[in-house]
């Protein structure tokens, strides 16, 4: 059984100071950082996503309604957009970028340089369990957690290592997880 991290958009654009700040989205990124030095060795394949996005048309509007419309964010190319400065340096497999010109909440939507989607690599490296980390819960965590699922992956989100956007978005995601058979569990639980 070989397992992987997905290490969800944790970039400066979804923490504080950024465009679509998650309170607590800088601390979380410190967590993860200390999380991966200790278990770099439990995981036979990391994957970093991004937001990306170069023309996403109607994803981005002037007057957004935060549901299927938000502000200008994770910008290709913008320093935003970039990892995290707690994260960029990770010893990590993959990095995949997703919704350069159409919205995209899930990593599996998201492609390397390469031009490879995310469950290709994943298939490709043997994985058959992951672990789902990063911003926010309560949207892109979910959604790639529940494409991951969808794949055929034993999949589980590690509570501590993510941030929702709200308490009350981030308990909708969470039934979402457990009807889906997802589970959420610390870190500091696991083996």
């Amino acid at each position: 059984m070989k397992r992987a991290l997905i290490i969800v958009d944790v970039q400066p654009t979804f923490c504080e100071g950024g465009a679509l700040p998650v309170e607590g989205g800088n601390a979380c990124a410190e967590r993860i950082r200390t999380y991966v030095d200790a278990h770099r060795q439990t995981y036979d394949f990391i994957a970093t996503t991004q937001d990306w996005h170069i023309d996403p048309g109607a994803h981005f509007s002037a007057t957004p309604d935060y549901v299927d419309t938000w502000p200008p964010h994770g910008v290709a190319g913008s320093a935003e957009a970039e990892l995290h400065p707690a994260i960029w340096d990770l010893d990590v497999d993959a990095h995949v970028k997703k919704g350069q010109f159409a919205a995209a909440y899930s990593g599996f939507e998201g492609v390397d340089e390469a031009g490879t989607l995310l469950g290709d690599l994943l298939d490709r490296a043997g994985v058959s369990e992951v672990d789902v980390i990063g911003l926010a819960q309560s949207h892109c965590v979910c959604d790639t957690a529940l494409d991951a699922k969808k794949a055929g992956f034993t999949v589980r989100v590690l509570s501590d290592l993510t941030e929702p956007v709200s308490p009350e978005t981030g308990a909708v995601a969470s039934k979402k997880l457990a009807d889906a058979g997802i589970l959420e569990v610390p870190s500091t639980e696991i083996g």
